[in-house]
């Protein structure tokens, strides 16, 4: 296997350490707009980055990047971007012939006239709209396979072949305890991203209704997290996991509640209020005259880089899915979890919790791909594979996950 991994910043780094401890691949080509930013995580890697090369490319230039996959004979793109280049790289992939896989599936556009009721255009339908052209060319795009969406969906496929006969609700809970020495305010995930996700609608799915929205951090409650997190304030937010959970499992209702506190919450309307979390241009003054930015941009430089903070970081992180129906006639709920420390994921990696968790499930992914444990075509989401080797393969990188009988 020879993969092209586009984007170097937190997630891509944590992605070159945890992969350069496993024999699975031949190549890995780590690319990035910012050629220094490539060159120092390969760099970082010492004597274990023998199979790693840096490359300059621009994730918005499908030329560009179908001619680097083909200059060096990947047959795998890993996308570790922001949502905003999904499209050109999943185009990029397809024209180049390889293999495709993201953390963050093709943004969202709110219903024009009801935005907080109906469906405008969701997160993924402009991927599953080419899954037919996939499917016939033999290609694979195995999109959300970071966190959440990723494992997350892989515990709903657990619970649906292995705990449950039948399922009423799938929802994935999201909490920590993290807190950053020194900074009042300071995101432990791109800020772009967290904007985009907890400002849109959020999606909720029902069997008999289909998928709708609702308002943003709506639908409050309090989730118990495992490990000593505790008890955290949780909000309907919008996800990918609700809009591919349904498509591969049966499930009468699917949610995505993260745990961000009213700290957080507050911050983001207080962002949404002002207008800062937009991303058309506006027109301000500069030294050589008038300059255009996104003020969303302009937050995120405002900020520090989250991949910057694990020293200053103290606490745990925890994706899982929560799950309740029934079986043997019995009533069950169950909440599947993956817990990462800070503390060890610095000290083993030297990368903070949140990217680090992040970034291990797309290369288990990559090794069950070039096992062949798990293969297929088309646009597909993790739930479309059997879970039991991606979590047993996940034990084994050392990073075991969770089961709870609630």
């Amino acid at each position: 296997m020879r993969v092209l991994l586009v984007g170097a910043g937190g997630v891509g780094t944590a992605v070159t350490r945890i992969a350069a401890r496993r024999p699975f691949f031949e190549l890995m080509v780590v690319a990035d707009y910012d050629p220094a930013r490539a060159e120092t995580a390969v760099a970082a890697l010492g004597a274990d980055g023998d199979r790693f090369r840096a490359e300059r490319v621009d994730a918005g230039d499908e030329a560009q990047v179908t001619a680097l996959l083909e200059r060096h004979g990947c047959d795998v793109l890993l996308n570790a971007t922001d949502p905003r280049f999904v499209m050109p790289l999943f185009r990029a992939a397809r024209a180049g012939g390889a293999t495709y896989l993201d953390m963050a599936m093709s943004l969202s556009r709110p219903h024009g006239e009801r935005p907080h009721e109906e469906c405008g255009v969701k997160l993924g339908d402009e991927q599953f709209a080419q899954a037919a052209e996939w499917e016939e060319a033999g290609l694979l795009a195995l999109v959300g396979i970071g966190v959440e969406p990723g494992l997350s969906d892989v515990f709903a496929r657990y619970a649906a072949d292995e705990l449950f006969d039948e399922i009423e609700e799938i929802g994935v809970r999201d909490g920590a305890n993290l807190t950053v020495d020194g900074y009042d305010f300071a995101p432990s995930f791109s800020i772009w991203t967290t904007i985009e996700e907890c400002l849109n609608p959020p999606v909720v799915y029902e069997k008999d209704r289909g998928w709708y929205t609702t308002e943003p951090f709506s639908e409050p409650e309090v989730f118990d997290f495992p490990e000593g997190i505790g008890p955290v304030e949780c909000v309907n937010v919008e996800h990918e996991e609700v809009l591919l959970v349904p498509r591969w499992v049966d499930a009468r209702r699917v949610t995505f509640k993260y745990g961000l506190g009213r700290e957080f919450t507050d911050t983001l309307r207080t962002l949404h209020l002002l207008g800062l979390d937009r991303t058309e241009p506006v027109t301000v003054p500069g030294p050589d005259g008038p300059v255009k930015v996104s003020p969303r941009d302009v937050v995120a430089a405002c900020l520090p880089d989250p991949a910057t903070l694990g020293d200053r970081m103290r606490g745990k992180t925890c994706a899982g899915t929560w799950v309740r129906g029934t079986k043997d006639g019995a009533p069950r709920e169950v909440y599947l979890y993956h817990v990462v420390d800070n503390q060890w994921s610095m000290s083993e990696y030297g990368c903070q919790a949140v990217v680090w968790q992040t970034a291990v499930n797309p290369v288990v992914a990559l090794e069950l791909l070039a096992t062949g444990a798990w293969s297929g075509a088309g646009v597909l989401g993790a739930e479309a594979f059997p879970a039991g080797p991606f979590l047993d393969l996940l034990t084994g990188y050392g990073s075991p996950w969770g089961l709870r009988e609630q």
